[in-house]
Parts: structure tokens; sequence; C-alpha cells
């Protein structure tokens, strides 16, 4: 009876593997191009026919590069952190300038000396005039490409502690719009503090963490009711307000917050809740920290998940600066570094091109 049921069984597991095999081509196309970088690769393995149709939708995601700016000269200098490559493209259209955020690989830049704004793809040389807008050190960000229709360029300046002036613009605008909002609570600018753009808001942290919602439809400005990140002790230190990044990804908004002698720590924002919640992974997702412009990314070949790389490269740069969230360790080695002692002006991630036959 035992070997009739054994039989049995095995007959059942050939066939409930040969159903499997022999789904439609167009069912596992669908089912594999849902699934992550890790589990496509698994899924490869099962046979030669399902490695055909796995490696045929496979979407294998590219780093941002890092985009350095000369204190000197047009000669700017960009490292890809996956292939550990640099390479240079003479750019004089950017001289003069400072660079304020990047997005979908288009620059924001900002001339001191005219006002001028105006947004530059270096990969393709397209410049986009913006009209010209007096800036101190206030922190500007867009919410799309633009060349894109929803293109909108935020920027906040306080007045006092409880007044901020908010100015708008976008690309084939005449002029700025710039409006003063009331604040409940205080909320200090400046160029440390951070900004990114979700699902039609510009969330703003500020020096001592507050954060700041502009909605971009309602046109309103609120100072959300969510007590700043708890760090340990040792972080208030000197320059604790300057080392920090924020990330926005799938949604969520995510802070960093660095010391020189302490790892890392990430914090997510519950907006149910409204607090900050400290991240011990994140989920196979990795960040790419620069001061004035963060970006996560998933699906990474030669970068390694739950990580944070900063835009800074050591060993003759033959390695990014990078810091494990699972490993509990920064690469290479004994790299705490105090990210707040930084220009924040030296670099920045950016989109990598489609075709790099420009670039030497």
């Amino acid at each position: 009876m035992d070997g009739e049921r054994d039989m049995t069984r095995e007959k059942e597991v050939q066939g409930e593997q040969q159903t499997w095999s022999e789904l439609p081509t167009e069912l596992l196309e669908l089912i594999m191009s849902h699934l992550t970088l890790k589990e496509n690769i698994c899924a490869s393995a099962v046979c030669k026919r399902w490695f055909s149709i796995a490696v045929s939708v496979q979407v294998v995601n590219q780093p941002p590069w890092i985009m350095y700016f000369p204190k000197f000269g047009d000669l700017y200098e960009f490292y890809d952190p996956a292939q550990r490559k640099s390479y240079s493209l003479e750019l004089p259209q950017l001289h003069g300038s400072r660079v304020c955020y990047t997005k979908d690989g288009w620059l924001l830049l900002y001339r001191p000396q005219t006002h001028r704004v105006f947004f530059f793809n270096p990969f393709t040389q397209e410049l986009i005039k913006l009209p010209k807008f007096e800036m101190t050190y206030q922190i500007v960000a867009f919410s799309s490409a633009p060349t894109s229709p929803g293109c909108i360029v935020f920027t906040v300046k306080h007045i006092s502690p409880t007044v901020v002036a908010i100015s708008t613009c976008h690309p084939g605008a005449m002029e700025w719009t710039t409006v003063n909002y009331h604040n409940r609570l205080p909320f200090v600018s400046s160029i440390w503090n951070k900004l990114v753009f979700c699902n039609g808001l510009f969330y703003c942290l500020s020096l001592t963490g507050w954060l700041g919602v502009f909605d971009t439809q309602e046109r309103t400005w609120i100072i959300r009711v969510v007590p700043p990140p708890k760090c340990p002790v040792n972080f208030y230190a000197k320059n604790w307000w300057k080392g920090k990044f924020m990330v926005e990804h799938e949604g969520d908004i995510f802070v960093i917050y660095t010391c020189c002698s302490e790892n890392p720590i990430v914090f997510k924002l519950d907006q149910t809740n409204k607090v900050w919640e400290e991240m011990k992974s994140l989920g196979g997702v990795t960040f790419f920290a620069s001061f004035l412009s963060s970006q996560a990314r998933i699906d990474l070949l030669g970068i390694m998940r739950n990580s944070i790389y900063f835009s800074k490269v050591r060993f003759y740069g033959k390695n990014c600066i990078s810091y494990s969230l699972d490993e509990r360790r920064y690469y290479p080695r004994k790299q705490c570094h105090d990210w707040g002692e930084q220009d924040p002006f030296e670099s920045i991630w950016i989109e990598p091109p489609q075709d790099r036959s420009t670039l030497v």
C-alpha cells in the first residue's frame, strides 16, 4: 500500500511540474514581468524555456551617476558606481553657475551674478530658461522634467520664524509667483533644508527637523504636526543639522541622519500615525544620497541592496563610499565621513545617459 501511495504521489508531482512547464508563453511573460530582479533570476534557473522567457522580460535598472562640479574650468566629471568608471564632458554652458537640484536627467542651475535660472541636460546639451529670480541660499526643487507639461519649480524662504515666502514657476512662464504664508509652528529655511516632490506635494524638512508641505494644486502650505526624528545624543554635535538627506520612493518619504562618529540612521515617515519610524532594512531598496538631491532605486546590478551610496569616491576612483544596513558598516571600511563638512555644491546624483558615445 505504501508503494502505491508513493507512486501516486510521484505521478501527482510530475503532473504538477508538467502543468507549470507547459504554461502558455504569454502567461509566463506576464507573471515574470512582475517579479523582482532576484526572483527573476531564480525563476530563470527552472528550465531552458523559463530561462529564455525570464531574460526576455528582465528589467535591470541603472544606478544614477555622480556629477562633480569643478572649482575651476569647464571640465565636468561623471562617475558610474556600478562599473566604477569615470567619464568627462566639457560644459562651458554652465560657467558661473551653481547647481540647485536634479531630476529625470535634468539639472536646475542658478547664476548668482545675473540671477539667471535655467534647466540643462548635460548629455543632450538642451537648455531651457526660466525668468530671472534672485535666490539667496534657500533650497529649490522641481517636480518633473521641464519637457513634461506638469513641471513646477518650487522654492521656500523664511521671512520670520512664523512666515515663509514660497515662490513657484514653470517653463514658459513670464515671471515667478511669490506668496507669503503664516506658520503655526516655527520654520527656518536654509540651504541645509531638504526637499522632495511626491504625489503633487513638495515636502520640506527644516533645519530642526520640522516638516513643511506645499500642495501644488491647492497652493496651500502647512507645517505637519510630526515631531522631528529622534537621534542618539551623539548626533547632536558639530554640524548635526547639515549631515542629513531626504529621499522619496514609491510614495514614501525617508530621512537619513548621519554623524561622523556614528552609523547613519534611516527614518520613514508614517503618515497615518504622524511619526518618523526608524528603519532597520530598506526592503531591497538602495538610496543614493547627496545634499541637494537624493534618489532611490531597486533591481540594480553591481550595487548593494539595503544600502546608502554617498556622492563621494575613495581610493583613486575605485570605490564609492556606501553604508550597508544589513552589515551595519561602511564600505570601504573605516570610511566614516563627516558629511556636514562637505560642500553641498560639489557633487550631485544624476540619471545616466542612454547613449554614452559622446563621453570620454
